[in-house]
């Protein structure tokens, strides 16, 4: 098996990961904030561990910011739908994931507006006509750092000096860049950030977090209001962070897994992650110039994207040839839309769609030459 469905879900998960997510349901079991007994403090400690951790991985200030959520999904509808009211604007690029258009589109119907900056087609954000979209009920723009269909990484430091120039938030999607590059809240100047714990973090599904600036946090409206094991005597959600935003119990076996995670990255460091996945993604860049009848969706240039790399087949109906690299070949990808429409119609492989493959920091290089292998082969 070759698994190159990275940004899909990271696999294998980093070492560790399941040892540690079995170990707290079998030895632990407790829920925090809400006893004090010695199982309990320790699920507390760990939790405020994964807090510092994705505070020290990302340049955020402050751990009690460091929201822990289901996911990036779950973090960036608590800023949008937690943000924008009815006559408000938002600006989005043409490259966004549903993550983001799905709770815009449904705040559309409810009075909020907004408009997608336009991206070339590569992917890359027309930086310059930026500006241009901003009016004076403009709230928040928020985008994808990298796109999960071809990689594509868009300038989010200059996105974000735009917006500090003009006093708008500015929310950052990290579902393809976290864990793969350098993603610092306080150069890019962020006002949030929504990172999954299940793909470049290499932690398990269903935990994620939403780190927030102090001034902003202030401005948005809980999604969820119910039990924190804080202020029990009140019926109203305290005001505090990080427990006005993380009513209900915590997800804590999904806690363990991705701070053991977080570990593993802090101890290899993302720097040595990011250079491998940049060879492999170069050698399978390469490759494919050389294989005719497929087509690359995205850069060429290894500065301007991660290791997610989608082609369209011009021979062959693009379902039917991922069928046969796992049938014949063992190479796992995804093939669609990927949850991107308007992406796709920006890198002009709507209504086809394209295969993906997106290279993990368990790849080889042998799995990168199988896969070009396969995909000659696959091609003709």
């Amino acid at each position: 098996m070759i698994y190159l469905d990275n940004a899909a879900t990271a696999y294998p998960k980093a070492p560790g990961v399941a040892r540690s997510m079995y170990d707290y349901v079998e030895k632990v079991g407790a829920t925090i904030n809400r006893s004090s007994y010695a199982s309990a403090q320790e699920a507390g400690l760990v939790t405020l561990t994964l807090r510092e951790r994705l505070c020290r991985l990302f340049g955020h200030p402050d751990p009690t910011r460091a929201v822990i959520t289901p996911g990036a999904t779950a973090g960036l509808n608590m800023v949008i739908k937690g943000l924008l009211r009815p006559g408000d604007h938002c600006i989005v690029s043409s490259m966004e994931h549903n993550a983001v258009m799905r709770p815009l589109m449904q705040l559309e119907k409810e009075g909020v507006s907004f408009d997608r900056a336009p991206c070339d087609k590569e992917g890359r954000l027309e930086l310059e006509k930026l500006p241009g979209l901003i009016r004076e009920n403009t709230k928040l723009v928020v985008m994808a750092h990298a796109s999960n269909v071809s990689g594509t990484v868009q300038d989010a430091e200059a996105v974000g000096k735009i917006c500090a120039e003009h006093g708008i938030p500015f929310a950052l999607d990290a579902a393809q860049s976290a864990g793969h590059m350098d993603v610092d809240f306080g150069r890019f100047r962020l006002s949030a950030l929504a990172v999954p714990g299940h793909k470049g973090l290499l932690g398990p599904q269903g935990i994620g977090a939403l780190l927030l600036d102090a001034q902003f946090a202030e401005k948005l409206t809980p999604l969820i209001a119910g039990g924190t094991g804080s202020a029990s005597d009140m019926e109203e959600l305290p005001g505090w962070m990080p427990d006005r935003f993380e009513s209900g119990t915590m997800n804590l076996p999904g806690i363990y897994g991705l701070e053991t995670a977080l570990r593993y990255i802090e101890e290899r460091g993302i720097a040595d992650l990011e250079a491998h996945e940049r060879r492999l993604t170069r050698r399978f860049l390469d490759g494919l110039r050389s294989i005719k009848n497929v087509r690359l969706f995205g850069p060429y240039d290894l500065s301007a994207r991660t290791g997610v790399i989608s082609i369209g087949f011009i021979r062959r109906d693009n379902a039917d040839a991922a069928w046969q690299l796992e049938r014949d070949f063992g190479v796992l990808t995804r093939c669609g839309l990927h949850c991107a429409p308007s992406a796709h119609k920006t890198l002009e492989s709507w209504p086809e769609g394209s295969v993906r493959f997106s290279i993990g920091y368990a790849n080889t290089e042998a799995d990168i030459d199988g896969a070009l292998e396969a995909i000659e082969a696959t091609s003709s």
